[in-house]
């Protein structure tokens, strides 16, 4: 136990002391020491690993271990800058300004999750557990993705030469080290992993079925609950209570609940709570409500509860046009864990003519969404970052309009492509994956893909595409779906000429309908038409390891195939 002690006490203050002296006191790992620039040979970017990393011999680990601590180091750095230019907001536009409260709050995220990574890391690989591993190697996906996200916004609006010449470069600088501190942490710890294949099990676990909720709950609470249903609120439990639940509050326009507002809802909930307390769970009666729903990190274990879609609305109508950013123009966004939401649908009414207006933004890990509704138009659902997983939804939209970089899977759901502006073409998906390291993609199992009503007359008019690659690495998989006719038969579309075509990964797996024929698809590299063993790779068990936080939400699933 003092060696640990010594070891950690050493390895935080490694910015004072020669990296020999910190391996001399490392923990011994099954891993042979070796070279730096043998293991830089094998990363992303070779000569900037070289530059970066002691020119020692030492382990995986040690070298993963070292890179973290660096990133950590950055992040912070990073958020003091981007804190230091909104000092003086009076210099900037309205945009930049929006862009740097981004740049704020992903990099506070980045500064928790690199927190947390690095807590990890310290461990002996004899004590890691595979569900650890999976949850830093979430986390470092999702650092890149924060971080691109906040370079993109500058990208857009900064027109300010200190910004451009500041923080931009700064940005681009610390990209290559969180790329390299995901590289060695994937060599080091992702690899040891042992996944199992679900290719030929049923897998399905049931939850929220038929209406009822398989709710526990304690007497007081229960009471509350069952007032509703005598009020006719359609609300019922199941005899399998399974997901418990540790409060309730009733959200409702008309006065008769606790609040008339979703923002005191969840202003009223209990922050940092741990999964073992149960859900806050947030009952939002039929209406449509207009406000802008922004949960933070510590509002975690939030469970909402609607009356079906179209019954409750949560609506509003920010844009880029209007000057949001893409990341900042959600009607609802979260980002706390754990989250869960039910029967509810999230609208943005922007408009096609206002280019990027989002419905919902997700960066919440192991978050949740059954039967709920989607509506914009261009960039409709944000999957930004993290695990997530989508049931029985209805999604709408034109242009990208399911896009980021989590990992997702949508189970069961309907894709309903709209009417876009007169000279476009729609593409359901735009992933963002910008590493091949990162843990992340869009799997899309079991859906129905047909046209909305606006856009049923002119299937023949509109091209309507599968997706287009956002980012270099972008990955999306297809499968066991049905796909109407309007699904051009090239399937895919390209972002710009050749970008990203033999580095992306695109793949069908026994799809259905008229538009699931792959005789004329695109022939990329980076293409491919996949067997059950490969697909098995993008279900909800291996994919987002959800059997071990899926069960608990009370949300049906199948497992695999």
């Amino acid at each position: 136990m003092a060696s640990k002690v010594l070891f950690k006490a050493a390895f935080s203050m490694y910015l004072l002391l020669p990296f020999f002296a910190f391996l001399a006191i490392a923990d011994n790992f099954e891993s042979n020491p070796i070279p730096s620039e043998t293991i830089c040979d094998s990363t992303p970017n070779p000569s900037y690993c070289k530059a970066l990393l002691p020119k020692q011999n030492a382990k995986v680990h040690d070298f993963g271990r070292f890179s973290l601590q660096k990133s950590l180091f950055q992040s912070r750095k990073l958020l003091q800058l981007a804190n230091f230019y909104l000092r003086d907001k009076s210099r900037f536009s309205q945009g930049t300004i929006r862009a740097l409260e981004d740049c704020i709050f992903l990099s506070e995220l980045n500064v928790e999750y690199l927190s947390n990574s690095n807590k990890f890391v310290m461990k002996t690989i004899q004590t890691v557990s595979t569900s650890e591993v999976d949850d830093a190697q979430s986390f470092l996906s999702a650092i890149l993705t924060n971080h691109q996200t906040c370079l993109d916004g500058l990208m857009t609006t900064a027109s300010d030469l200190s910004i451009k010449n500041g923080l931009l470069g700064a940005l681009s600088e610390d990209t290559k080290l969180h790329t390299l501190s995901l590289a060695l942490f994937t060599k080091g710890w992702v690899h040891e992993k042992k996944n199992k294949t679900m290719w030929d099990s049923v897998g399905w676990h049931s939850g929220f079925r038929n209406g009822r909720l398989p709710l526990k709950m304690s007497s007081r609470v229960r009471s509350i609950y069952e007032s509703l249903r005598g009020r006719g609120r359609g609300l019922q439990s199941n005899a399998n209570d399974s997901v418990v639940v540790s409060d309730m509050v009733v959200v409702s326009e008309d006065g008769s609940g606790n609040f008339t507002t979703i923002n005191d809802a969840i202003a009223a909930a209990p922050n940092n709570s741990a999964p073992s307390d149960g859900y806050f769970l947030i009952y939002i009666t039929r209406g449509v409500y207009q406000e802008y729903v922004s949960i933070p990190k510590t509002k975690n274990n939030l469970m909402l509860l609607g009356d079906g879609i179209n019954q409750t609305i949560i609506t509003g109508n920010h844009s880029v046009v209007d000057g949001w950013t893409t990341f900042n123009s959600p009607t609802f966004a979260v980002v706390a864990a754990d989250f869960v939401a039910v029967n509810i649908t999230f609208r943005n009414t922007a408009g096609a003519i206002k280019e990027q207006a989002v419905a919902l933004r997700s960066g919440a890990d192991m978050s949740s969404f059954y039967s709920c509704s989607f509506e914009g138009y261009q960039d409709t659902l944000y999957t930004h970052s993290m695990r997530q997983f989508y049931r029985e939804c209805d999604i709408y939209g034109t242009v990208d309009f399911i896009f980021g970089n989590a990992a997702v899977v949508l189970q069961n759901c309907n894709i309903y492509p709209r009417l876009p502006l007169s000279g476009q073409f729609n593409t359901i998906t735009a992933q963002g994956r910008t590493d091949i390291n990162q843990n992340t993609g869009t799997s899309i199992q079991n859906a129905t893909i047909t046209a909305a009503d606006d856009l049923a007359g002119s299937v023949s008019t509109v091209e309507t595409y599968l997706g287009r690659p956002w980012k270099q690495y972008s990955r999306t998989v297809f499968m066991e779906s049905f796909m109407d006719s309007l699904i051009n038969s090239a399937g895919w579309h390209d972002w710009n000429g050749s970008f990203a075509l033999d580095t992306l990964y695109y793949a069908e797996y026994n799809n259905r309908g008229p538009g699931s024929d792959t005789t004329n698809r695109v022939t990329w590299p980076g293409y491919h038409v996949i067997n059950a063993t490969d697909a098995a790779n993008f279900t909800v068990s291996n994919f987002l390891q959800g059997d071990a936080w899926l069960p608990q939400t009370g949300v049906p699933y199948l497992s695999g195939l």
